[in-house]
């Protein structure tokens, strides 16, 4: 009797001490903590964009000179108010920097994109005295568009909405063929011809949305990579140019050709950021 009494005290402690010692604390180490990195706008990037460009008044004017030629543009004898619309592909490049404070990003860009603009038209006017109708072609084309604008904007974390503007700049190319109609319905001859090009300058402003991929996402050793679109309005004002007579009938007299530089751009773009978080 005292034996089993002996046995069932020793096995009430070893299950008192082991109950006691599960009430102990750990003594692993805790784990420890990683902090979280704060996603921030600020730093610099370049990118790559690409997209759709259409003009938004592809307006051309033809005025007369010397009193024949603005009698025959004033009664439309010679076509004098034509819209000749031109869109097409663009892609390019940017580069720029940007700084946040809060919630709001500051930042400049520099861009500059091929564009496909290019776009031919041929048009009548009203018939002369002698029923024949005067026709002029007209060509118009843009090599390419750069834009050096500043950016506004909003950050929610990882996406950003902004509005931009600056100075726009593009090489643009327009051109003039009036032909003369030839009684007896012979074929007409080239009477008038002139040209412009060069690299005309303006403004442009426009708007974009821009996101953050996640930071485990990374190319070229960049803190982070950002998807964009945006559409931008540029204006390159008007190119002024003379359409010279080149026959013996036109010889000395001229018409006065005007042709609006204006459009939007709708693209997307891609963008690698490097320096802060």
């Amino acid at each position: 009797m005292f034996k089993k009494i002996l046995l069932a005290s020793t096995a009430f402690g070893a299950l008192a001490s082991t109950a006691f010692a599960a009430d102990l604390p750990s003594r692993r180490a805790p784990v420890p903590y990683v902090a979280v990195p704060v996603f921030t706008w600020t730093g610099f990037y370049v990118g790559v964009n690409a997209g759709y460009g259409f003009n938004d008044s592809g307006r051309i004017t033809t005025t007369g000179n010397q009193a024949v030629t603005l009698a025959n543009s004033n009664a439309n004898i010679r076509v004098n108010n034509v819209n000749l619309d031109r869109d097409g592909f663009t892609g390019g490049g940017q580069i720029g920097y940007n700084y946040q404070f809060g919630a709001i990003v500051l930042g400049v860009e520099a861009d500059a994109q091929y564009t496909d603009f290019r776009r031919t038209g041929s048009f009548t006017g009203s018939p002369n005295a002698a029923g024949l109708l005067a026709t002029s072609t007209f060509r118009t084309s843009t090599d390419y568009i750069g834009t050096v604008r500043g950016r506004l904007g909003y950050a929610f974390d990882r996406l950003m909405v902004y509005g931009t503007g600056g100075f726009a700049y593009g090489e643009v190319f327009n051109s003039a063929n009036f032909f003369q109609p030839q009684a007896g319905g012979g074929t007409a001859l080239l009477g008038f011809t002139g040209s412009r090009s060069r690299m005309e300058t303006g403004y442009t402003a426009g708007a974009g949305v821009e996101y953050a991929l996640p930071t485990n996402f990374s190319l070229f050793n960049s803190s982070a990579v950002t998807l964009k679109a945006e559409a931008l309005y540029y204006d390159l004002g008007r190119s002024t140019f003379v359409a010279n007579g080149v026959i013996p009938a036109t010889a000395g007299t001229s018409y006065t050709v005007r042709a609006d530089n204006s459009g939007v751009l709708a693209r997307v773009g891609l963008n690698f950021k490097f320096g802060t978080f």
